[in-house]
């Protein structure tokens, strides 16, 4: 059996406030430690029946940015759930909502020129 190893370091200020995120992956292209600005991490409990998250951003990511990554995050999860549900046929229709909702997201959010 193969096994990966995603690593996340966070370096925090005196408030517990992210200065640094850094990652690294073993099963990827890159195995380099990389920087980021933010991360939104979801991972599902089947014992409780729930999620969990870790959502962590530095104070220096901007804020025109963190728009972006929500909406390029909520797409993303779009896609993930339309291969998780095998092509499901109402996935695939309410995904189609979730577009929609992206496009007024970014609309609204000014970032469809970016």
């Amino acid at each position: 059996m193969k096994k990966a190893e995603i690593k996340l370091e966070v370096e925090l200020d005196d408030k517990n406030v992210p200065q640094n995120i850094q990652w690294t992956s073993t099963d990827g292209e890159n195995t380099e430690e990389q920087a980021v600005k933010a991360l939104f991490l979801a991972l599902w409990d089947a014992q409780y029946k729930n999620s969990l998250r870790i959502d962590l951003w530095t104070k220096d990511m901007p804020y025109d940015e963190m728009k972006r990554f929500f909406y390029e995050t909520l797409q993303t999860l779009g896609d993930t759930f339309i291969r998780a549900s095998g092509g499901d046929e109402m996935a695939e229709k309410v995904i189609g909502d979730l577009r929609d909702y992206c496009a007024h997201f970014a609309d609204k959010m000014d970032i469809l020129e970016q």
